[in-house]
């Protein structure tokens, strides 16, 4: 396998270097330390010669002896304190790398994360920047291994030239072959950490849909494919560990047989009297020190080439596209700093949202999602979107709240364009509540404050009255600081608690993606009074999924193929768009039994039998058809 190009290594030391610069002053000292230590490391075996050289004198062993043990003592202490100070730099470069991938998330627009499994996203966090841990002090090492090396060769050649020759040979020899095995441990190293994020993000998906997993008796399945991940990375893993283990014992068995030669040479020279047994003794003891830098050089060459892979894919999160924070343009009015909420004072002005033109695509070259998208949304009022999968009605959505970029045409909001706010002044005057209903994995008082930390708990009652959800709250043993975690919360009691986090203060637009689709028929009669209460304050735009819904609202607009086909009321679109019908036919609608006093759905479902031309099913009760998804195909 050849070694990697410099222009393939280069962008990573360089991304490596972006963490270690802002840290540059504790490097330095961290590298004094590591010069002092070394200088007493150095010094050590002329002292001992110093010693020797004592015996058998006049001169006194007192000086030569304490001058041995203080360069023992003090270069303990200079060690011990550079270890400490390395080790927190690391912990402190960790640091900032997991803070800037986990800023840098949160800023991502949301294509570009959604494009990645999660779990793939946690492991470059948790798992990548631990590699960081150790490479971010061998540059460190790198020096300090370089000039004890350089400063043990260079005491050799002052006490003997012909061991010093014998040295150099090793050295070289063992270094000739730890850069051959080196490149070999850093591409293990990043194909194992490869295979760590496959494996974080097909186990993290699938305990997702565990009760999906256990329902289709794939437990086993499921699990040797995720096992085969772990496996791949242990053998990349193992891989990295047997060319790291090569590279120490070389590098080890190297100096031990140098060692063996140099002690041979030197007891021949020594006994024709070519050099002292001091000085025999003192280049021994450097010979056997010169073990230290080739270790720590090896040590750290190693740990650098970690780094390097990690730095690799933390790179690659750097480049994940990211929100802008400021608008494109200035604003015609004052710069698009106002993010207050909605108070009611332009009721008249004008649509609230108005869409001219859009299109937009997920990724180049694809089909557009939705294609000419003309809409108006007023001020106050609720608006129902329409169609059947893939219409583009999530698309539309994920437009307005600008999680999506249009490739063609514009959004205004209040008479500006989307491009002259900030993304977070526009979602302040929006709320959103998902179909899947995700809620935070805190307390239900921090899911409820998530949008507005400062409302009051009298806000917070209020909005769980209006959700039916005060008194299931009361009984719970600690209120509202019960863990979600922990509180048996159902899939409707969730939707519900997303629900009255959007509505805590009413929005200027209120986006629904079907927000009564997981909820009885008591509880779904009270959200949708509830979304009325609100359509008359401001704007509500729901994706609709149950014929209640489409009921509920002001305006219909019904999506095909991501256009918008038509708009209306319920019965105008009934008599005039062949789509609607069908939609509608599909809750097999019939003259059945209904509930006593729902009069408004009985005259919508009569007015449906009428303007159908298909024969519809058996009769049923008003309360199961209106639950039946809308915007789905008929069995």
């Amino acid at each position: 396998m050849n070694d990697p190009k410099p222009r393939e290594v280069l962008p990573k030391l360089r991304t490596l270097a972006t963490f270690l610069a802002p840290h540059w002053r504790v490097l330095l000292l961290g590298l004094l330390l590591g010069l002092l230590a070394n200088a007493a490391s150095l010094a050590t075996p002329m002292a001992t010669k110093w010693v020797l050289d004592s015996l058998g004198g006049s001169a006194a062993l007192t000086k030569p002896i304490a001058t041995l043990v203080a360069l023992v003592v003090v270069g303990a202490g200079i060690t011990l304190g550079q270890w400490i100070l390395l080790g927190a730099l690391a912990e402190r470069v960790v640091l900032d790398a997991r803070t800037s991938m986990i800023r840098r998330y949160f800023a991502a627009t949301v294509s570009a994360l959604t494009a990645r499994p999660t779990g793939e996203l946690v492991t470059r966090v948790t798992s990548d920047t631990g590699l960081l841990h150790a490479a971010s002090s061998s540059v460190i090492g790198l020096v300090n291994g370089a000039l004890a090396l350089i400063g043990t060769l260079v005491l050799m050649g002052v006490l003997d030239l012909v061991l010093l020759g014998c040295t150099i040979t090793a050295v070289i020899v063992v270094g000739a072959l730890m850069a051959a095995l080196l490149p070999s441990i850093g591409r293990a190293e990043e194909a194992a950490q490869e295979s760590v994020g496959r494996l974080g993000g097909t186990l993290e998906a699938a305990l997702r849909a565990v009760r999906t997993v256990k329902a289709s008796r794939a437990e086993t399945r499921q699990g040797d494919r995720i096992i085969s991940h772990a496996r791949e990375s242990a053998a990349h893993g193992v891989r990295a560990a047997r060319r790291g283990a090569t590279v120490w014992t070389v590098s080890w068995t190297g100096i031990q047989l140098a060692i063996i030669v140099i002690l041979g040479i030197g007891a021949w020279r020594a006994e024709r009297g070519l050099i002292d047994i001091s000085s025999l003794i003192a280049f021994l003891l450097y010979a056997f020190q010169l073990m230290g830098p080739i270790g720590e050089l090896t040590q750290n060459l190693t740990a650098l080439q970690s780094g390097v892979a990690a730095a690799a894919r933390i790179r690659q999160v750097q480049a994940i596209d990211a929100e802008r924070s400021q608008p494109r343009h200035a604003s015609p009015h004052g710069g698009g700093q106002d993010t207050s909420p909605y108070d009611g004072g332009q009721a008249d002005d004008g649509p609230l949202l108005v869409l001219r033109g859009v299109t937009a695509t997920y990724a180049p070259g694809t089909v557009p999602a939705v294609r000419d998208i003309d809409l108006e949304i007023p001020r106050r009022g609720h608006v129902a979107i329409v169609g059947p999968s893939g219409a583009g009605k999530t698309t539309l959505f994920s437009l307005i709240l600008r999680f999506l970029e249009p490739q063609q045409g514009e959004l205004i909001l209040d008479g500006r364009p989307y491009h002259t706010y900030t993304h977070g002044e526009i979602r302040a005057r929006l709320a959103y509540v998902e179909q899947e209903t995700p809620v935070v994995p805190e307390t239900i008082r921090d899911n409820l404050l998530f949008t507005h930390p400062d409302a009051t708990e009298a806000e917070l009652r209020g909005v769980l009255e209006a959700v039916r959800l005060d008194d299931k709250i009361d009984s719970l043993p600690d209120g509202l600081d019960t863990s979600l975690e922990s509180s048996g919360v159902s899939g409707g009691q969730r939707q519900r608690i997303a629900l009255a986090r959007a509505i805590l203060r009413t929005p200027e637009l209120l986006l629904l993606d079907e927000a009564t689709a997981q909820v009885d028929g008591l509880t779904e009669a009270a959200l949708q009074e509830c979304i009325r209460d609100r359509a008359h304050r401001g704007a509500v735009v729901t994706i609709a999924h149950r014929l209640s819904t489409v009921l509920d609202a002001d305006t219909i607009v019904v999506m095909e193929s991501g256009r918008v086909r038509a708009r209306g009321t319920h019965t105008e679109l009934l008599a005039t768009d062949e789509l609607y019908r069908q939609l509608v036919e599909a809750l097999r609608i019939a003259e059945g039994s209904q509930p006593e006093g729902d009069r408004r759905h009985a005259d919508a479902l009569a007015t449906a039998n009428a303007a159908s031309t298909c024969a519809t099913g058996p009769h049923r009760d008003q309360r199961a058809m209106a639950s039946v998804d809308v915007g789905r195909s008929p069995a």
